[in-house]
């Protein structure tokens, strides 16, 4: 049952319901380092740049995440929001990017972020938590939209 619930998400997506879960989600579709195939995966979008189409996100488990290790090995990525599809470009913000990230994200959810912190072992004293540790053990990766013509010049180079 667990499993199910954990999987709900990437079959809303599937079933083109995506637009469901609105922006505060994302879907990565993301290749296995080790097996090649296709895996899936809906995140928190923690912080977005309309205007450079750029999205982040946390890995929730630090660096042992499966997604985290599949997109460092293989950063193109494609990812979808709402109903829109894009590839993308998947890098590692430094950690002083990622305090950014999270205090703009801690500013905007408030409790949600008192959770997620305590869910993730970080003890919080007077409200706050250390966000340059947790900047340095979290993974904040910057999901940057890949220009069609720099896209269909890595296939190319990659096919050869």
């Amino acid at each position: 049952m667990m499993r199910l619930l954990a999987r709900l998400p990437i079959l809303l997506y599937r079933a083109r319901l995506g637009i469901t879960l609105g922006e505060r989600f994302l879907l990565l579709k993301h290749v296995g380092r080790n097996t090649g195939r296709p895996r899936n995966v809906v995140l928190e979008v923690v912080q977005r740049t309309p205007e450079a189409g750029i999205y982040y996100v946390a890995s929730g488990w630090g660096e042992r995440s499966n997604w985290y290790q599949n997109a460092k090995k293989q950063p193109l990525v494609t990812v979808q929001v709402k109903n829109r599809t894009w590839r993308a470009l998947a890098e590692r913000l430094p950690p002083a990017g990622a305090e950014n990230v999270f205090l703009d994200y801690a500013r905007r959810h408030p409790r949600t972020f008192r959770f997620l912190a305590r869910f993730m072992g970080y003890q919080l004293s007077s409200g706050d938590v250390n966000l340059q540790a947790m900047a340095t053990e979290i993974p904040v990766i910057a999901l940057s939209p890949l220009p069609q013509a720099s896209e269909h010049a890595h296939q190319r180079n990659v096919v050869r």
